[in-house]
């Protein structure tokens, strides 16, 4: 047996939208189920995410410090943002997230994984890319407001990241799916064996 996700679409006998936000809204639908019943779900509609772990020639991971309000908490995370144009290539958006987010650019990218954040109650789809051989951006830095108005910043060594992940002092979900994906992946077939930045990703079709 394969093990492998695969797309399924079960039966929406009626769909609502009961809240409609800035970026996100919640939907509800009524599902068929396999066993004939149906049954309410309410979800989060979220338009997908890009996270950047970058990492340095010292082997060292650029992470960012902000509040999340949801979760009462300033919390350390690797470069992030939202797809906030339909269809937009996540390869632009990532590289557009490091340059405001840190003022870095990278001349090597690569996928580093795939994931749904919460499937249980959100459409989230993040693509967490590496980004490799680092410099600092051109041109004047981005001018951040709200909660990354007062973003910190620093460089991790990579074992150290996973030392503090798997110790519980970290919490952020791309930070701990990157950083553990990258310790994976090093202990497999290697960093230039991921795929590449434009490869496909059926949870967010995009044009090149």
């Amino acid at each position: 047996m394969t093990i492998k996700d695969t797309p399924e679409q079960c039966e929406v006998r009626a769909t609502d939208t009961p809240f409609v936000g800035n970026k996100t809204s919640v939907r509800t639908d009524d599902v068929v189920m396999p066993d004939g019943s149906v049954v309410r779900r309410d979800y989060q509609v979220h338009p997908g995410s890009v996270a950047v772990l970058a990492l340095d020639d010292e082997d060292r991971v650029l992470l960012i410090k902000q509040y999340r309000h949801p979760v009462r908490q300033k919390l350390w995370e690797i470069p992030a943002g939202l797809l906030d144009i339909p269809g937009e290539n996540p390869l632009h958006a990532a590289q557009r997230e490091l340059y405001e987010e840190a003022h870095v650019k990278a001349e090597d990218w690569r996928v580093l994984t795939d994931v749904y954040t919460t499937p249980g109650g959100c459409d989230e789809a993040v693509r967490i890319f590496l980004a490799r051989n680092l410099s600092e951006a051109d041109g004047e830095r981005f001018e951040v407001e709200d909660e990354e108005a007062d973003m910190e910043h620093a460089r991790m060594p990579v074992d150290e990241l996973v030392r503090a992940v798997l110790a519980g002092e970290l919490h952020n979900n791309c930070l701990v799916v990157g950083a553990l994906s990258l310790a994976a992946a090093r202990s497999g077939d290697g960093l230039d064996a991921l795929r590449p930045a434009e490869a496909p990703w059926p949870a967010r079709p995009f044009e090149s």
